[in-house]
């Protein structure tokens, strides 16, 4: 019996093919395994909608098509559910497919479906949000929160704003508590990080492991702006856990109180309240991975 696949595309998210896409999925799915329709998205959090119906029928797996904030809205509606997720990457990032190995060109990543392994991921609540990958409340939360509103979608339109914002970004301070210890902290980045990277092989946490049921709190230290080239080399080249200005702390809970309260969840930017509660779900959603995890 073929199982049913609905993909969801986003028409105005990143950059790609996307006016192509029918007739790639028709020509790369294989068909004697697998039977699909097609969705797009009209307004925002119209994808979360669709993914929801979709596990109410029964649909076996719910495919995002689009960027991170596509793969967000999709994958949190089928958090505790029996239905997949798969993940065609056509943003401007694409963290979580990067981080499952899931190729970025669009054909490649239609066959991977084909033969793709499925298991369970942790994704992360923090109070009543759930994601999925990377989140966080510090010069990453004012970028996402910037680019939301941009003329201009790509990854350039989001490396000029990083270099426009950086000098005059202001530190974060967080109190963190574990285990009844608390601490405050003065950060130019405070992540929760599920998955390994925001995007574009931009490396927060290299040991960050989905299946392990736990998360890592990532602490960046504000830092000089001389220092910017050589402190942005050692994010891509996964080795920012090895900085002085870095601290990454393994968790399964921790409570975090924050003196600004501008959040973004896998880029997805949001207003929070000031006391956060985070903590892990593990295996909590079925997702069809690349060639790593």
């Amino acid at each position: 019996m073929k199982q049913k696949i609905r993909f969801i595309i986003n028409p105005i998210s990143g950059v790609g093919k996307k006016g192509e896409l029918p007739r790639l999925i028709e020509q790369n799915l294989d068909h004697s395994r697998f039977e699909y329709d097609i969705k797009y998205t009209e307004y925002r959090k119209h994808a979360k909608e669709i993914a929801r119906t979709a596990s109410h029928e029964g649909v076996d797996i719910v495919c995002a098509v689009g960027g991170d904030g596509s793969v967000h809205e999709v994958g949190t509606a089928l958090i505790g559910t029996a239905t997949k997720l798969a993940i065609i990457p056509c943003g401007s990032g694409n963290g979580l497919a990067r981080h499952l190995g899931i190729p970025v060109d669009i054909e490649k990543s239609i066959l991977t479906i084909n033969t793709a392994p499925i298991f369970k991921m942790d994704t992360v609540l923090v109070n009543d949000k759930p994601f999925l990958g990377i989140g966080g409340y510090g010069f990453d939360a004012h970028i996402a929160k910037m680019f939301d509103n941009y003329h201009k979608r790509g990854f350039w339109s989001y490396v000029k704003l990083v270099v426009k914002e950086f000098a005059t970004f202001k530190p974060v301070k967080i109190e963190v508590e574990i285990n009844g210890k608390k601490e405050t902290k003065n950060v130019f980045l405070c992540n929760i990080a599920n998955a390994s990277e925001f995007g574009n092989g931009f490396v927060i946490s290299p040991n960050s492991d989905i299946t392990d049921g736990q998360i890592e709190l990532c602490f960046f230290k504000p830092f000089s702006p001389w220092l910017a080239p050589f402190v942005v080399r050692r994010f891509f080249k996964r080795t920012v856990h090895q900085s002085r200005y870095s601290e990454i702390i393994q968790v399964k809970k921790a409570r975090l109180t924050l003196s600004k309260t501008l959040a973004h969840y896998d880029g997805e930017p949001f207003q929070v309240r000031e006391e956060l509660n985070v903590e892990v779900i593990p295996q909590s959603l079925n997702i069809l991975t690349g060639n790593k995890k």
